[in-house]
């Protein structure tokens, strides 16, 4: 039989916001019209008010059409006429770049007040563009039989990213075997002579050391090398050798080793290095290809965008549309503190003064005090954020070049600007595009304590619309992060969204369980509740919605790797409908902790497994989860002591190749962005099943 009952509406969200544009004209002012976003030439009611900027724009006046003003101005005049609270109030880009110095930071006063609404939004046909770079220019032959150019940069000035063309350029590296290096409790041994060359290398404790793992990306900084002995930077080191998937000692398979940012490792076209001290960047083009005729972009900020108020007095009421944010870095890697990956873009830094000598060795695969840091990791943050805000919506944006994640939602105060996390409810991300990310395309929650068992009830993460947004090739510099990572939320929908061109596409919950009621006997086991609260109360993670999504293409960089992933308890979530192909690794995988959550209707082509339930420990809690009517052509069920943890299997099919029987060809063909939200990133029908074309013509007549 065939499940037909439909997609959930959530519990008191504006119906069907996301469905709306659904059989509009796909031009964009129509599909914002569906969302309530005015075309910007559109007449509005006289109680409503329209303003103008350009990237040329005026620092005074009143921002008519004829005589616009810059961003800065604008936003000031935009808050006195949105403070009275008598209509509705539309700031009108005009097409260009908009380079900006420092963030544009939207409070309380910059959103619509009595119910009015504040929205930025493209004038139509102009395609406006939000940055923090600089162009570079003024390239000069460096060393020509090498073909690398330099050009001029601020003195002292620092970037982990060179955006050329509307690609991430890859920082000059070279790779290592296993049996190069010998890693050390202070560093490592170089064991190939052919290595000898770093001693010599100018600028030493520029270099840095990455290792993916088995499921983190994790990078390190050189003090210094000396002969064959390379000495580490603390704390990376340090914190990098302790816990699980540690750079000495992954989970399942051989780690892979880089070392990183040195002008001597540039060999590849595309590769680049900044000297600080200098004021030089270098950089290696294509045969043939002169830099000046590129676009090659500096970016000078880390946040981009900041909206966030307080619990008391957040941001409400406010919309972004038809804009594209591009041009942002950033530094904490490139600090002593490295990037210590835990899973998924939670980090740890700074020092633990529990951590024990023998650290290198006894706790390499877990310890005792190393659990003791679990609530105290802290998140990547966002070019784009949004906290302690009500009914912000982000519709048809371009998300583009931003060197840490894209779009914040509700995370914790240190991965926030304002430093006031959390908070996020109702939130819209529409029929955008996000596409060379550094890290997540959308990171929505938080992981540490208020982010589970809120000391405010305000601070709760809450009905979270992420839809028919497309996200390709992102986390290319933090390998281990996300398409759409939502951790403790209630109520997130994550629907029809298609992600391709990554290692990882949609991660939801966090915790292994230990903050769920009744905590994890796994983790007492460890040790953790010896320094962390047992919580006898659920977490804010339920209700969750991930359905109608399209993935494929998924990188084969990691051993252990899911395509649907999901973390702790999460009652009353659905995932239904998604359609999966060209996929690595495991289809739906529900690790620890992960209880409550049906799985139907979903399409899986080349997984293996089509399904895991981490339920190898008798304490880890993944219990009471159903997989019913699912299609799939490859791979088995990888369910441990399934009875005895109550997760079923009901009903599902295996599939000979791609002979799918109706039921899923609808799937497949339904999945993904809708038509009027396509973009040339976007697989079409043909690419999908060559079938869809037929069945979306007898679903017309």
């Amino acid at each position: 039989m065939t499940l037909t009952s439909p997609t959930r509406e959530l519990p008191g969200r504006r119906k069907g916001r996301w469905q709306a544009a659904a059989g509009s004209a796909g031009a964009a002012a129509l599909l914002l019209s569906g969302l309530g976003i005015p075309a910007a030439q559109a007449a509005p009611p006289d109680k409503d008010s329209v303003y103008y900027a350009s990237p040329d724009g005026r620092d005074q006046g009143q921002c008519q059409e004829q005589h616009p003003c810059s961003l800065e101005h604008v936003q000031g005049v935009v808050q006195h006429t949105a403070a009275k609270g008598k209509g509705d109030v539309t700031v009108v880009l005009a097409d260009g770049t908009y380079r900006i110095d420092s963030p544009l930071e939207f409070r309380a006063e910059d959103g619509g007040q009595n119910g009015r609404t504040v929205r930025w939004t493209a004038a139509r046909g102009a395609d406006p563009e939000i940055t923090g770079s600089t162009q570079l220019t003024g390239w000069q032959t460096y060393d020509e039989a090498a073909n690398i150019y330099v050009a001029d940069t601020p003195t002292g000035f620092e970037t982990r990213q060179l955006y050329v063309d509307g690609i991430a350029a890859p920082r000059a590296s070279t790779s290592l075997e296993l049996t190069d290096l010998t890693l050390t409790p202070t560093g490592m041994t170089i064991n190939n002579p052919s290595l000898a060359y770093l001693a010599d290398l100018p600028d030493q404790d520029r270099i840095e050391f990455e290792s993916l793992g088995d499921f983190t990306d994790r990078y390190s900084p050189v003090q210094s090398i000396e002969g064959n002995t390379i000495t580490m930077t603390q704390p990376a080191w340090d914190n990098n050798t302790w816990g699980w998937d540690t750079v000495q000692n992954s989970l399942l398979a051989d780690s892979t080793w880089f070392l990183a940012n040195s002008l001597d490792f540039i060999d590849e076209a595309g590769e680049w290095y900044v000297d600080p001290h200098a004021g030089k960047l270098y950089y290696k083009p294509a045969d043939g290809v002169n830099p000046q005729d590129l676009d090659i972009e500096l970016p000078r900020l880390e946040t981009l965008i900041s909206v966030g108020g307080t619990y008391d007095d957040p941001v409400s009421n406010l919309e972004f549309s038809g804009l594209t944010f591009t041009g942002t870095s950033w530094l904490g890697p490139s600090s002593a503190e490295g990037y210590v990956s835990q899973q998924i873009g939670g980090y740890i830094k700074g020092t633990y003064d529990y951590r024990p000598a023998d650290a290198f060795t006894s706790c390499s695969r877990g310890c005792d005090p190393y659990e003791r840091t679990r609530n105290t990791w802290d998140q990547i943050p966002s070019g784009v954020q949004v906290s302690a805000a009500d009914n912000i919506t982000f519709a048809g944006n371009t998300f583009r070049n931003l060197g840490s994640a894209a779009l914040g939602i509700g995370n914790d105060d240190n991965a926030m600007f304002t430093g006031i996390g959390l908070g996020a409810s109702n939130i819209d991300v529409v029929g955008n595009v996000f596409t060379q990310i550094g890290a997540h395309a959308l990171n929505v929650g938080g992981i540490r304590a208020d982010a589970h068992h809120p000391s405010d009830p305000r601070m709760t993460n809450q009905d979270i619309l992420m839809a028919n947004n497309t996200i390709s090739d992102v986390a290319v510099e933090y390998q281990d992060t996300t398409g759409i990572l939502s951790t403790y939320v209630t109520r997130a929908q994550i629907v029809n969204n298609e992600i391709s061109d990554l290692a990882y596409a949609i991660d939801t919950g966090y915790g292994w369980g230990i903050n769920d009621a009744g905590g994890s006997q796994e983790y007492l086991r460890r040790g953790y509740y010896q320094y962390n609260p047992l919580y006898q109360t659920p977490t804010t993670l339920k209700d969750n919605l991930i359905a109608g999504n399209l993935v494929h293409d998924i990188k084969g960089d990691f051993a252990d790797s899911g395509n649907i992933y999901n973390l702790s308890a999460s009652p009353g979530t659905v995932i239904e409908k998604n359609y999966l192909y060209n996929v690595s690794g495991v289809g739906l995988y529900l690790d620890e902790g992960s209880r409550g959550i049906l799985a139907r209707n979903n399409v899986l082509s080349g997984a293996n497994p089509w399904v895991f339930t981490n339920a190898y420990s008798a304490g880890n809690g993944t219990n009471d989860n159903t997989f019913q009517e699912n299609w799939y052509n490859s791979g088995g069920a990888q369910m441990p002591n399934a009875e005895q943890r109550n997760n079923r299997l009901i009903d599902n099919v295996r599939v000979n190749g791609n002979n799918w029987p109706s039921g899923a060809l609808e799937v497949i063909c339904a999945a993904g962005v809708e038509p009027e939200y396509r973009t040339e990133l976007n697989v079409n029908l043909d690419g999908i099943d060559p079938r869809c074309e037929a069945v979306a013509e007898a679903a017309t007549q």
